[in-house]
C-alpha cells in the first residue's frame, strides 16, 4: 500500500515503556495527526493511554518482537514506525526487516554501532529499493551532534567559502542523566564483542558506519587536554563513540560535502586552572567503566517530571581552518538530555519523516531530514540552533 493511503502517520512501538510513554504523551495533543500506540500487552496500552490523558479512542496495536508477523502487519498500516524497544541488538532486527519490506519509514534511539553496521550491511540496499528510510540514533545520541555539525558547516561555508576541515564538538554544560536503555545497550554491545571479537573494528573505528570509506586519522578525544582558545580543560565524552560515527555517516551519505578529510571529535569542557584539570582527569577515569555494576536506572526507569524539566544541555561546535580562522555554532536543549529532550527529538523526527519524501536507505537524521528537522526541533522541541561569535 502506498504510504499516503495508510491508516496511520505514526505508530509508537514501545508506548508502555518509560521513554515510549513520554513520546506518546507528546504526540497526543498534535492536532490532525493519525497515530497509534503499540506494544505487547493490550491491557498495559490501555493503562498508559489513560495515564497520559490520551483520547479514549486512541488506536492501540498489539505487536511483539517475538512475533514477526505482528510486526509486518503493524509496519504495513503506517507511514512511520517510531520504536523505543531496545536494546535494539536484542529486539530490533525483525522490525527493521518488516519496515524495509513494507517501504515504511522507521526511527529509533539506537546507540549501538555494531548492530547498526550489521543492519547497514544487511538492509541498506533493500531499503533503497523499497523507499524505506531507516533512521537510527534519533535522540540525544546523536541529533544535537549530527545536526550541530551540519549547521556549523553551513555557517562556516557561508562565512569563509568552504566547510571547516577540523570540527570540535564541546559539551559546555549538561544536567540530566542517560537512560536505563542506554546502559543496557552498552552492556549488550560489550557482550556481543566478547562473543564476536571480529566485530570490534565497527565499535572502535570512527568510520565504522561508512562501509567502503576510511577517512584520515581522527583525534581520539580520550585524553584530557587544555584548549587555549576556549580557555578550558576538556575531558572525554561518553557519547562520542556513537556520535562521531553518525557525523561521519551523514557526511558519507551526503557525498562528503564537508570534505573526505574531515577530522571530528567530541569532549566535555570543565573549566580553566587546576580544578578544571582535576575534573577532566576524573572524567577520563570514570569513562573507562561508566555503566559497570548494577547501579543506575534500569530499562523502563527514569527521572521524575521535575528532574526532566530542570535538565538542559549546551553544546558548542568549533570549525577550525589551517590559517587560524574559526566558525562557532551552538545547539542547546531545554530538558534533560536522556529523557525529556530525547522523547521530543524522536517524536519530531517521526513527524518529519511522515510529512516528507526522500530516498530510502539506512540513514541518519542529518542525511535524511537535515534542515527540515532543525526547523521542527526549534519550533516544537525546545532546541536552539545558533551561530556564535
Amino acid at each position: 500500500m502506498p504510504k499516503e493511503a495508510r491508516e496511520f502517520d505514526v505508530i509508537v512501538y514501545g508506548a508502555t515503556g518509560y521513554t515510549g510513554r513520554l513520546v506518546a504523551e507528546y504526540l497526543k495533543d498534535k492536532t490532525g495527526l493519525k497515530w497509534a500506540m503499540a506494544g505487547r500487552s493490550l491491557t498495559k496500552l490501555q493503562e498508559v493511554r489513560d495515564l497520559i490523558g490520551a483520547s479514549a479512542d486512541t488506536p492501540l496495536v498489539v505487536a511483539d518482537a517475538d512475533d514477526p508477523a505482528s510486526l509486518e502487519v503493524m509496519a504495513k498500516r503506517t507511514k512511520v514506525v517510531l520504536t523505543t524497544v531496545g536494546p535494539y541488538q536484542l529486539y530490533g532486527e525483525p522490525l527493521v526487516k518488516a519496515c524495509v519490506e513494507a517501504g515504511t519509514d522507521y526511527t529509533d534511539l539506537c546507540g549501538e554501532p555494531v548492530w547498526m553496521r550489521q543492519m547497514i550491511d544487511k538492509y541498506h540496499d533493500a531499503a533503497k529499493a523499497s523507499g524505506a528510510r531507516i533512521t537510527f540514533s534519533s535522540g540525544f545520541d546523536s541529533i544535537p551532534f549530527d545536526l550541530g555539525v551540519l549547521m556549523l558547516q553551513k555557517h562556516a561555508a557561508e562565512k569563509f567559502g568552504a566547510p571547516a576541515p577540523r570540527v570540535k564538538g564541546r559539551v559546555r554544560a549538561m544536567q540530566g542523566g542517560f537512560s536505563g536503555g542506554t546502559a543496557a545497550s552498552l552492556k549488550e554491545t560489550l557482550k556481543t564483542l566478547a562473543k564476536h571479537p571480529s566485530l570490534a573494528p565497527y565499535m572502535l573505528s570512527p568510520f565504522g558506519l561508512t562501509p567502503g570509506f576510511e577517512g584520515p586519522n581522527q583525534p581520539t578525544g580520550m585524553i584530557p587536554e587544555y584548549d587555549e582558545k576556549l580557555d578550558s580543560w576538556a575531558a572525554p565524552f561518553i557519547m562520542a563513540a556513537i556520535n562521531t560515527k553518525n557525523v561521519h555517516r551523514t557526511n558519507f551519505l551526503l557525498g562528503h560535502p564537508w570534505g573526505a578529510d574531515l577530522r571530528y571529535d567530541e569532549m566535555v569542557l570543565t573549566s580553566p586552572g587546576d580544578m578544571g584539570k582535576k575534573a577532566a582527569e576524573a572524567l577520563a577515569t570514570a569513562i573507562k567503566a561508566p555503566f559497570g555494576g548494577d547501579g543506575g536506572p534500569k530499562p523502563g526507569e527514569g527521572p521524575t517530571k521535575e528532574e526532566r524539566e530542570n535538565g538542559f544541555y549546551d553544546v558548542l561546535f568549533v570549525g577550525e581552518y589551517p590559517d587560524g580562522k574559526r566558525a562557532l555554532y551552538s545547539v542547546k536543549g531545554d530538558k534533560d538530555p536522556g529523557y525529556g529532550s530525547t522523547s521530543k527529538m524522536i517524536a519530531e523526527t517521526a513527524l518529519c519523516l511522515a510529512e516528507t519524501d526522500g530516498e530510502g536507505g539506512v540513514t541518519t537524521p542529518g542525511a535524511a531530514l537535515g534542515e527540515k528537522l532543525v526547523a521542527r526541533l526549534q519550533a516544537h522541541a525546545g532546541l536552539t540552533f545558533a551561530e556564535e561569535g
